[in-house]
């Protein structure tokens, strides 16, 4: 391996503490009370990685992150911090940042296909249960096999519809199929149609070698996520896409092997979110994820309140753990900081429980890699004030910034082709059209083949066609080595 790059963080003890880019892929944690400072510590990574030339993927939460695009200016508090800390290089600097937004109001809209999505993250984005889950399943193994593209939502509903008018001609093959189980689902696709996924559901499908850029200095392109409204209003939508993007990145990308610096860095703030109430299957794929995307040179960094919001198995796999702040207002908390503690190298010099409650704001408890992977004591850091704004961009700045990215009418115009729903109202009008109309004599009424039944006869023909090959999936059901 060439020479560790590292990341200015902040300074304990007089000491420049460094996280080395080249564990970043072994992912990370940032935690703390609210008002503690992770915000401004995600600020300052995410500046630190853009300089070492790796692309960022973050979500903006609260509104706030969009200063990133702005080079920062001189102030009282910045000051005091600098005086603090001994970084010589420190400059204020603007970060080339592209702007992103499912729902396209301020910034390019991100999309994917119902297909690319698959049955696992659609059950958790629907919470399904078990059964349910199954139907859902054989609608997509259905739409495979019979060559039927599910890009949308009224892709999918249109499946669903033709699903519940032949279960009974379809059960030969494919199991029982409720109609209550059908009815429960459409209801569910509804409340996420208001909910906006619409919007997110169709083409052109983001690509995700977009998000994998540097500018013309070598700086890592930011790509900014913003995620006020989603996460109020669709919390669950926040955290399936989320997990639908580090799917695309684990299909797509390359085996990376060792390398001095990640290919992109991906933050997961409000990381909680993820595993609330998510399923044991949904659970078990995500540790699945973190522990294999290392290899393809991508590394995660959950944002969230505690460690205990993280499931035990994910947490033995971040490397690099920044703690802020937490309160001990009672009993359960003071149990929840001491367990805290115990994820950190003990350093004798220090209390760890008890200096998690004394923090300041910007101040963090802190354990890296060192070049051979294995964790270092935990330190008391004074992190450092970022490079760019603190604080959003007002309307007019995003707006001129938005005007200048590089990918701007590449996703701007929502594109409808011939998919499911096109192609079953086709068949259905055909199939109704070749129906001949029925004949009034006093002879005995014979069992006369359905409309429905010359379709499923048709379209059972064509199993081992071209429309009847499936689809392989990946580890979270996203479509594996496809052409976008």
């Amino acid at each position: 391996m060439s020479t560790l790059l590292s990341l200015p963080l902040g300074a304990s003890d007089g000491t420049l503490a460094l996280q080395l880019a080249a564990m970043s892929n072994r992912h990370g944690l940032v935690t703390g009370a609210t008002g503690t400072g992770k915000t401004v510590t995600l600020q300052v990574l995410a500046e630190g990685f853009s300089r070492l030339g790796v692309p960022v993927f973050a979500a903006d939460i609260k509104g706030d992150l969009s200063g990133i695009a702005s080079a920062g200016k001189t102030h009282p508090k910045i000051d005091e911090r600098l005086a603090q800390i001994p970084l010589s290089d420190h400059s204020f600097e603007a970060f080339p940042t592209v702007f992103w937004d499912i729902f396209g109001q301020s910034g390019h809209p991100i999309r994917t296909t119902i297909s690319e999505m698959g049955p696992l993250l659609l059950s958790s984005l629907l919470d399904l249960n078990e059964t349910q889950a199954g139907i859902l399943y054989t609608c997509f193994r259905i739409a495979d096999d019979q060559g039927l593209l599910l890009l949308d939502l009224k892709d999918l509903k249109a499946m669903l519809h033709w699903m519940n008018e032949h279960r009974n001609e379809l059960q030969v093959e494919y199991g029982n199929i409720a109609a209550a189980s059908i009815a429960a689902i459409s209801r569910r696709l509804l409340v996420l149609e208001e909910q906006g996924a619409d919007e997110f559901f169709g083409e052109p499908a983001l690509n995700i070698q977009d998000f994998l850029h540097t500018d013309f200095s070598g700086k890592g392109i930011i790509n900014l996520l913003d995620a006020t409204r989603l996460v109020h209003e669709s919390p669950k939508l926040y955290c399936t896409f989320l997990l639908w993007l580090l799917s695309e990145l684990f299909e797509e990308l390359p085996e990376a092997g060792d390398q001095e610096k990640p290919k992109m860095v991906f933050f997961f703030d409000e990381a909680h979110l993820l595993f609330d109430q998510a399923p044991k299957v949904l659970r078990q794929k995500i540790e699945q994820v973190v522990r294999l995307i290392r290899s393809k040179g991508v590394g995660i960094f959950f944002v969230t309140q505690s460690p205990m919001d993280i499931d035990e198995d994910i947490l033995g796999q971040l490397g690099m753990k920044i703690q802020h702040a937490l309160r001990a207002f009672t009993p359960k908390d003071r149990k929840a900081i001491k367990a805290v503690a115990e994820n950190f190298r003990e350093n004798p010099e220090l209390d760890t429980a008890a200096t998690i409650t004394e923090l300041g704001t910007g101040e963090a408890l802190v354990s890296t890699l060192d070049s051979k992977g294995m964790p270092s004591m935990v330190q008391r850091v004074l992190i450092a004030p970022p490079r760019s704004r603190i604080g959003p961009l007002g309307s007019d700045e995003r707006n001129i910034i938005f005007s200048r990215s590089p990918l701007k009418g590449r996703y701007d115009t929502m594109i409808d082709r011939e998919s499911a729903y096109e192609k079953l109202q086709d068949r259905a009008k055909r199939a109704a059209s070749e129906t001949p109309a029925p004949i009034k004599n006093d002879t005995p009424k014979r069992s006369r083949e359905t409309a429905g039944e010359a379709f499923w006869k048709s379209a059972m023909r064509s199993v081992g066609s071209y429309l009847g090959r499936r689809l392989a999936r990946g580890l979270l059901g996203s479509l594996s080595g496809r052409g976008k």
